[in-house]
């Protein structure tokens, strides 16, 4: 049993981590996106519900 990790498994170390970070930045953006949605056409259509 070898304490160094073979290239495979550190190959897929470094994929886990940049998987992580690349999920965490698109939801990140999703949110971003669905907040401007919200505030540009969602706000304006409630806005003209409420106050007609």
């Amino acid at each position: 049993m070898s304490l160094m990790p073979t290239p495979e498994e550190q190959e897929d170390a470094d994929y886990a981590a940049y998987s992580s970070k690349r999920v965490r930045r698109v939801r990140a953006t999703a949110w971003v996106a669905i907040i401007a949605l919200i505030a540009t056409g969602g706000g304006s259509a409630i806005f003209a519900l409420l106050f007609p």
